[in-house]
């Protein structure tokens, strides 16, 4: 008598949060995420050390050699990843973890929530901080209507002119604009909004959330022209926005 293979159940494909810093995760993340830790095993990571280090803290006791982790970063090899949600078709759940934030947001992990998607897996996002939904919260600024523009160029002229055109765009959609930049170049990028900016436009300044150095304002051009504050390899939102009914 012929047996039936019955179809096997898919996986789960969890998005882990991680902290925005050097601060304990369980002081950030809800006791969710640690009990997803606890019952997975196979993660996609943009790095390898940064994961065990993260997984060790939330469960010290974790077997670290029962790890399976598939690297994700901008030295993956595009059809390696076309293999990496394999175990999800058999049954084995898997996570997502981001270097810093929610993974998807601003992150490679996008593309591996995009295939998912294709392959009808289920996506379970867990609770964790977003720099750039918590800049926004915390900015005064317009959080009905915003974008986030990621990095804008580094060229003086190409970056005064983006700058500009941000401006104008918030002013034109009541808009308020969120980018970002490497922290290095932050000291440069405030000066550069200063020296760009109408001096009525509010510039929010979002740097080290969640972390103890936390320093996040509001403030116009021309207030901000009076500030003296260092923001030199210190992680940062940047957010602006042109009221038009403030003209």
């Amino acid at each position: 008598m012929e047996t039936l293979e019955l179809p096997t159940k898919k996986g789960v494909l969890y998005l882990i949060p991680s902290p925005l810093g050097g601060n304990a995760p369980m002081e950030v993340l809800p006791l969710t995420v640690r009990k997803v830790i606890e019952e997975v095993t196979h993660f996609i990571v943009e790095n390898e050390k940064d994961a065990r280090s993260f997984i060790k803290r939330i469960n010290p006791k974790k077997d670290q050699n029962s790890l399976t982790l598939y690297p994700l970063n901008k030295f993956t090899f595009p059809e390696e990843i076309l293999t990496y949600l394999d175990p999800i078709q058999e049954g084995v759940s898997m996570g997502v973890i981001s270097d810093a934030g929610c993974p998807g947001v601003a992150d490679p992990g996008a593309e591996i929530v995009k295939m998912a998607h294709r392959k009808n897996i289920t996506i379970r996002p867990l609770v964790g901080p977003s720099s750039i939904l918590m800049a926004v919260m915390s900015s005064g600024l317009n959080g009905q209507n915003f974008a986030f523009n990621g990095y804008i160029p580094i060229d003086k002229s190409k970056r005064k002119k983006e700058i500009k055109k941000l401006e104008k765009k918030s002013f034109d959609y009541n808009q308020s604009q969120i980018f970002i930049e490497t922290p290095y170049r932050n000291d440069q990028m405030l000066q550069d909004l200063i020296n760009s900016l109408d001096r009525n436009t509010e510039l929010c300044v979002a740097c080290d959330i969640t972390l103890s150095t936390e320093f996040i304002k509001t403030y116009s051009i021309k207030q901000w022209k009076k500030m003296k504050v260092s923001l030199h390899k210190r992680p940062a939102i940047f957010i602006i926005h042109k009221d038009p009914l403030s003209i």
